[in-house]
């Protein structure tokens, strides 16, 4: 199908979905499943993710659940909350040779309340989070860090995000313009957007609009941290 913007039975099925969180509402809903979340999130995923190639030439994208398009199942065997289905319609379009998340990319998630768009990394673990701690101490990258965040801040009201700690980890120093972000264990830019944006034609268009806005901070982290 062509994408002409999410159509009302999506944010119905989230809705839904959030005030029946069970498999029996679920089980009786599958078709407004199949018609608010999988035909037109494959769509988009088709739509954007060659386009998105112009930002970001490297980008990865499949349109299909488990790929591109998460899951609607949570994982709840090691969790508290035991609801069995996300509240939210998530797209996920990513770098390198296998779908992950410790890699700089681009964010998509619907709710009935609100649409959010992110770039760059979640979360940092391991090898990532040091490449990217030693990035912020070095006196070239860490340069580079603060012009893509102001970048950013000159192509609107976007939201820097990542920051978790209160204290300076251990052995990382660095100047007082860019010693903030030794706090941050994950980075990522986003947008928050009216629900309603999500049902428009030209989606596609306002998308690719804030991603090529937020990219400079994502670029910094493909550069710096994948492949510094």
């Amino acid at each position: 199908m062509s994408f002409k913007g999410f159509p009302p039975e999506t944010l119905g099925f989230l809705e839904g979905i959030h005030a029946h969180n069970e498999k029996a509402w679920f089980d009786e809903n599958r078709a407004l499943y199949e018609a608010g979340y999988v035909a037109p999130a494959r769509a988009f995923v088709e739509e954007l993710g060659p386009r998105l190639k112009a930002i970001a030439p490297e980008v990865q994208y499949e349109a299909k659940v488990n790929g591109s398009m998460s899951r609607i199942n949570r994982d709840i065997r090691f969790s508290k909350d035991k609801r069995p289905y996300k509240e939210h319609l998530g797209l996920w379009f990513w770098h390198g040779d296998r779908r992950q998340w410790d890699v700089p990319g681009f964010w998509f998630e619907l709710t009935p309340q609100h649409l959010q768009l992110g770039v760059g990394i979640y979360m940092l673990h391991g090898e990532a989070l040091d490449a990217y701690r030693q990035s912020v101490i070095h006196p070239r990258s860490g340069k580079a860090l603060l012009a893509a965040i102001a970048a950013v801040g000159a192509k609107g009201k976007y939201e820097i995000g990542g920051k978790t700690r209160k204290l300076m980890p251990r052995g990382f120093e660095a100047g007082p313009d860019r010693a903030e972000y030794l706090l941050y264990e994950g980075l990522y830019v986003s947008i928050s957007l009216p629900a309603e944006a999500a049902g428009k034609p030209k989606l596609a268009d306002l998308c690719l609009k804030h991603y090529a806005a937020m990219w400079p901070v994502g670029q910094w982290l493909l550069a710096e941290v994948r492949d510094g």
